[in-house]
């Protein structure tokens, strides 16, 4: 395998994993806001437990993303950098005020409805701004004038594409965190928290499916390529289907823990599904960065720079895997934690 394909694929793991936990992350913060005021149910608590203690996780990759985005393809972060700049500022911006807010509201309560707040709106701006620099990478909404290159955002904003790809991203993190969050119910013994959180995935499968569909067909009209390519990839997007089929099946299998559905094997396969069709979107957009102008071979690094960085984030993911394994079979599994009455944070 070439160089620059190794190090794509290490991108789009790490992407991968993001994606999932920010999304189950984000979406928790969501439903935390969402079920705040509600006295019949204690979803807002199941929330906000799981919140308390895997945010600083998921930023992690975060940052793990970005360090291997510049350091495998240095030559690509500048042009990258016209379409990314303003929504990642932004990105950053609210990340800094909702991690603010985790770790000193708890110690001042008046602070906490506050933080519930911060937590359930950046939880949908922080996704809806990293989405948004997917359809302007695909071409039709860069011009390049000289060696500069401006975003043409009036027909960015009048696109249909950057609102599919918005309402796909911000359906798929609520799908996700209502099935993760499902499970985790289930996991401490609230039945009644479960059935409310799967209630809210049956209603947003069909959903999900519906945008990232649409998300597809309204590539036609500006990046044509781009929905060629992935017709030709209708394999992964056929077992992304079947998986998806198999997933959403789970929430009605039989169970000996609750009344009904399997959560763990939804969540599984969800992200089994989600997976393949990243897969499959990433192998469409190859070999670019940003349609036409960026390709991966012209923003890869120098082949000793790679093989450094290859060495190292071996090493790094050596060490951080175990952990992230232990820290989430103790997460999941800590019955002290999980049925707590009071949330601790």
């Amino acid at each position: 395998m070439q160089d620059v394909y190794l190090a794509i694929i290490i991108l789009w793991v790490i992407l991968f994993i993001y994606a999932v936990a920010g999304s189950i992350d984000f979406g928790a913060g969501f439903w935390a806001m969402y079920y705040r005021k509600r006295t019949d149910t204690k979803a807002a608590s199941v929330a906000n437990r799981y919140l308390s203690p895997s945010w600083e996780v998921t930023n992690v990759f975060l940052v793990l993303l970005v360090v291997a985005f510049v350091g495998f393809f240095p030559y690509g972060a500048s042009s990258l950098g016209t379409i990314m700049i303003v929504p990642f500022c932004l990105v950053l911006f609210f990340l800094a005020i909702r991690s603010a807010f985790m770790v000193y509201s708890y110690s001042v309560q008046k602070y906490t409805n506050m933080l519930v707040l911060i937590s359930g709106i950046t939880g949908l701006l922080i996704p809806a701004l990293l989405i948004s620099i997917l359809p302007a990478a695909i071409g039709g909404f860069i011009e390049v004038v000289g060696d500069r290159q401006y975003v043409l955002l009036d027909q960015l904003f009048s696109s249909p594409t950057f609102y599919t790809h918005i309402g796909f991203g911000l359906s798929t993190e609520l799908f996700l965190s209502s099935l993760l969050l499902s499970d985790y119910a289930r996991e401490s013994g609230s039945e009644e928290t479960y059935h409310v959180y799967r209630k809210n995935a049956i209603i947003l499968g069909p959903i999900t499916l519906v945008f990232a569909v649409s998300a597809i067909f309204t590539l036609i009209p500006n990046a044509f390529w781009m929905f060629e390519n992935m017709a030709n990839e209708w394999h992964w997007f056929t077992l992304s289907l079947f998986a998806f089929a198999a997933g959403y099946s789970a929430l009605w299998w039989p169970s000996k823990k609750v009344s009904i559905g399997q959560p763990r094997a939804a969540v599984l396969l969800i992200a089994l599904q989600f997976g393949l069709a990243s897969f499959a979107y990433g192998s469409a957009h190859m070999p670019y960065f940003l349609y036409p102008d960026v390709t991966i071979y012209d923003a890869f690094t120098n082949e000793t720079m790679f093989h450094s960085l290859l060495i190292g984030y071996g090493i790094g993911m050596a060490v951080l895997v175990p952990v992230f394994i232990w820290f989430w079979r103790l997460f999941m599994k800590d019955k002290r934690y999980l049925r707590q009455e009071k949330t601790t944070h």
